[in-house]
């Protein structure tokens, strides 16, 4: 059995190595020099921590269940950064170990997958024997930059193409890939929405953010930012498909409205269609739209510091932040005017409101 001490008590004031949501939202993970952290989104509560003495670079949970991917990472890593082990948080052990040849950047899991990123590839395993069934080959993504689909009962991949500035997403039930030129220098961000339909895409730039229909790869709005570089943290979809959201290194959270297009399958639909379209007439629409949309502002907009962060939309109209620094910020935004708002501010030391 694995070795941790306190796992009831939370790690106090520890560097934060690790943040991220799981596929429904409803909780996030939290990798320290010391372990890891579970925490509750809406209400914001601890759930448990496990002090295993080293650092975890990476934390992915799959939905609520009990197996986690945990990557070694900080001044100390309990595991090495060259393999990922699953660990049975009902057993209290690890179950599995994979072994790679160079660091692992990035980890993502479904119930049938578990996705591995590389310097320069990404490898696709069988969750249930840890078969190897797909490789991908990407330009340098020292960011470990890869996106799937939460809904539906296919896998759709978005990651860096061999070019630089170029979106790979790869439709598992079709085997077939479809090549986005997203952006002349290099990609900061991506993100696809939770069906797979949209793909949101950021440059080191920072000042656009751009969103594709991933099925014949063609823009469908061009999102502005701000004008100065920035650095974008994450971006996130609304679960009913009606808005996206950026955080950056300038302390602001931008939320867009999305525009409902013809043919496309949305997150609004709860059941798990086949994401179709219907070429004449968003073509057609694509036409009359893309210059008069070119470079929207933002429609709603708060302010969390300038730290890195990690965002998701909550159910109804929230915003959920997790930040580097250990804060929590969730705020909910107006429908109809849009316009700034205010977001209470949580700390996950304390777990006490500021």
């Amino acid at each position: 059995m694995e070795q941790y001490q306190n796992p009831q008590s939370q790690q106090q004031n520890e560097e934060i190595l690790y943040l991220s949501f799981n596929q429904d939202q409803e909780c996030f993970s939290c990798g320290t020099e010391q372990g890891f952290v579970i925490y509750n989104t809406d209400p914001f509560q601890h759930i448990y921590n496990r002090d295993f003495g080293g650092g975890i670079g990476i934390v992915e949970m799959l939905n609520r269940c009990n197996i986690i991917a945990l990557v070694g990472g900080g001044k100390q890593p309990k595991f090495a950064p060259t393999k990922v082990q699953l660990w049975d948080d009902n057993q209290l052990k690890r179950i599995a170990e994979m072994n790679f040849r160079s660091e692992v950047k990035g980890v993502k899991l479904r119930e049938t997958c578990i996705i591995v990123v590389l310097e320069t590839k990404i490898y696709a395993h069988n969750f249930s024997d840890l078969r190897l069934f797909d490789t991908i080959n990407t330009c340098p993504n020292p960011l470990g930059l890869c996106s799937i689909n939460t809904k539906g009962n296919f896998m759709i991949l978005a990651s860096p193409h061999k070019n630089v500035g170029e979106v790979n997403v790869k439709f598992y039930e079709e085997d077939r890939t479809v090549v986005i030129k997203a952006h002349q220098s290099a990609l900061n961000c991506l993100q696809l929405n939770h069906n797979g339909s949209k793909l949101a895409t950021a440059s080191q730039k920072g000042t656009l953010i751009r969103i594709y229909n991933t099925q014949k790869g063609e823009i469908l709005q061009e999102l502005r930012r701000g004008s100065e570089y920035a650095q974008i943290y994450s971006i996130a979809f609304h679960p009913k498909g009606k808005y996206v959201a950026c955080s950056s290194d300038s302390g602001t959270i931008h939320i867009f409205m999305l525009l409902q297009q013809q043919g496309i399958v949305d997150d609004v639909e709860e059941n798990n269609q086949e994401v179709k379209q219907n070429p004449k007439s968003t073509l057609k629409f694509l036409k009359f739209i893309v210059p008069y949309f070119d470079n929207e502002r933002s429609f709603a907009q708060c302010k969390i510091g300038e730290y890195k962060s990690k965002i998701t939309f909550d159910q109804n109209n929230g915003i959920i932040a997790i930040t580097y620094q250990g804060q929590v910020y969730q705020g909910k935004f107006n429908v109809e005017n849009g316009g700034e708002f205010v977001p209470q501010c949580f700390s996950m030391n304390k777990q006490d409101q500021q």
